[in-house]
């Protein structure tokens, strides 16, 4: 169907052991997480969509949208949801030097050092999940807790339909998954159309939507 992986396979989870694919857990416990944001609009619309279900989650937001929209970021905050470092300008790792993408992480982090974040430990996403093991080792020596993912939503994928986004997401739920969404204006479309049914779904399916701490 696509170039990337939907549902990552093990073989991959085993190569990088160091970053966090999913949560060991044996209870119906999952992990929305949302990627670019904060987003005028969307955000919010996320934000509220999350309330309705009593679901928490953790969005991995970009530097200069925090600084574009530090209302929307504080609307985050406010509902109780964790915060992680996706770079500052949306930098892919693969195509900058350590030095550079360390510089840009640092510079994101400086402005969420000026927040009060609910989570206890950085967490950091890779835009693209393209980060270099050179990347990687630095960041681990920084205490940066390095969040994947186990299942893709594809809600930027132009070549993904909104029912290709409801089925990548149900048909790959298990215990413990972490599941990449995008609160941005490429995935909005359908991201509206794909949330509400995966909460409402999953809530009847027993699930309860947690925080990466």
């Amino acid at each position: 169907m696509n170039s990337f992986f939907i549902n990552i396979p093990t073989w991959i989870e085993k190569m990088f052991p160091s970053l966090v694919w999913s949560i060991q857990t044996g209870k119906k416990e999952i992990y929305l997480t949302f990627d670019d944001g904060p987003t005028p609009e969307i955000t919010d619309w996320v934000l509220k969509q999350l309330k309705t279900h009593k679901a928490k989650a953790t969005f991995f937001c970009i530097g200069k949208n925090i600084n574009n929209f530090p209302k929307i970021f504080k609307n985050i905050l406010s509902e109780g949801h964790s915060i992680g470092n996706h770079t500052n300008n949306h930098f892919n790792g693969w195509k900058e030097n350590t030095k550079t993408y360390l510089d840009n992480i640092h510079k994101n982090e400086s402005i969420l050092n000026t927040y009060k974040l609910p989570n206890k430990t950085k967490l950091f996403r890779p835009p693209y999940g393209k980060i270099k093991p050179s990347q990687i080792q630095k960041l681990k020596k920084e205490n940066y807790k390095i969040i994947m993912w186990n299942i893709l939503s594809a809600d930027f994928d132009i070549k993904t339909t909104r029912e290709m986004c409801v089925e990548n997401v149900l048909k790959n739920t298990k215990k413990g998954a972490i599941i990449v969404f995008h609160d941005s204006i490429k995935a909005s479309e359908k991201l509206k159309h794909t949330l509400p049914i995966i909460l409402e779904t999953l809530s009847k399916k027993g699930y309860q939507f947690k925080a990466l701490i």
